[in-house]
């Protein structure tokens, strides 16, 4: 192997914060990746990376390379891609980050169908709810649901996520259907999240918004784990409506106040800002988009 090589686990060294993090990534052994890394430095006859037992860190010579290895690296995809225009040649790892509901639903079937058309493309795939350094972690990409305040990402939108307030007919026979946002309070409610803040913001449909304030019965970081503890009657839960679009239409969760909604925001892919986008990549978030075109399916009735 060589020095493009020794370059390629040095970025990687740094940007997943430590030789133990960048082996696993690289599927390497820890040993090997740690021999690479005094090899290259021997060649350059300069130390890169300060490293202790419990840290590392980049020296002064070390962030000059880094910064450097990152425009070869690009340079060197991108000419790779020129050499290769045709889409159905594309081969190599791509790693995802997808929340878990929202990936299982609504791009499982897609993710198929990526894979039968690009055979060579291997795909690793964390389903997880938790926002991820894409860098750290090296992760080609990511589906995010969220306002994406996240400065550090590049985005393309996917699809509008809206939300509702539902519950089922059982619970609202047992405790009645609540008037207005006030009488939420005297309802069990279930709340996405493990955080100690129980409030939502919603708006009227003039949009003005209303902070609401409530003691939640169970909280749950799942939002289908919620969606079957409504149904079994415990209470309202506010959804996105991709999870219960199927549940409304078939009745056993009923939507209430609906002229109160959550604003909505969006799917977004996302990956690393000031970054080249690999030829595989851009491909996979061309796919993603050109499928939704911007609409939420799940909330159109036939």
């Amino acid at each position: 192997m060589g020095q493009l090589e020794d370059i390629q686990i040095f970025v990687r060294v740094v940007e997943a914060g430590g030789i133990g993090k960048a082996a696993e990534q690289l599927n390497m052994a820890k040993s090997a990746v740690s021999r690479r890394l005094s090899e290259l430095e021997a060649r350059l006859e300069t130390k890169l990376i300060h490293r202790t037992t419990r840290s590392s860190h980049l020296t002064e010579a070390g962030q000059f390379y880094y910064q450097r290895s990152l425009g070869l690296m690009a340079s060197v995809e991108e000419m790779n891609q020129r050499l290769s225009d045709e889409d159905r040649h594309l081969e190599g790892g791509l790693r995802l980050s997808i929340p878990l509901s929202f990936g299982l639903q609504h791009l499982s079937p897609l993710l198929d169908e990526f894979a039968r058309r690009y055979p060579k493309i291997k795909l690793y795939i964390d389903f997880s709810d938790r926002e991820i350094d894409l860098i750290e972690e090296g992760l080609d990409m990511a589906v995010r649901i969220s306002d994406l305040k996240d400065s550090s990402v590049q985005a393309r939108k996917i699809a509008p996520i809206r939300f509702v307030l539902v519950a089922s007919p059982g619970y609202l026979e047992a405790h009645g259907e609540p008037k207005d946002l006030q009488s939420l309070k005297h309802h069990q409610l279930l709340k996405y999240g493990n955080d100690e803040l129980n409030s939502w913001r919603l708006e009227d449909e003039q949009g003005q918004k209303h902070d609401i304030s409530f003691a939640s019965r169970i909280h749950a970081n799942n939002g289908e784990f919620l969606r079957e503890m409504a149904k079994a009657g415990h209470g309202i839960i506010l959804s996105p409506t991709f999870i219960v679009w199927q549940d409304i239409a078939d009745g056993s969760l009923v939507p209430v106040l609906s002229q109160y909604r959550k604003p909505t925001i969006y799917a977004y892919a996302v990956y690393p800002r000031n970054r080249y986008l690999s030829k595989k990549t851009r491909v996979f978030i061309d796919f993603l988009v050109a499928h939704f075109d911007n609409r939420a399916y799940w909330d159109e009735r036939p």
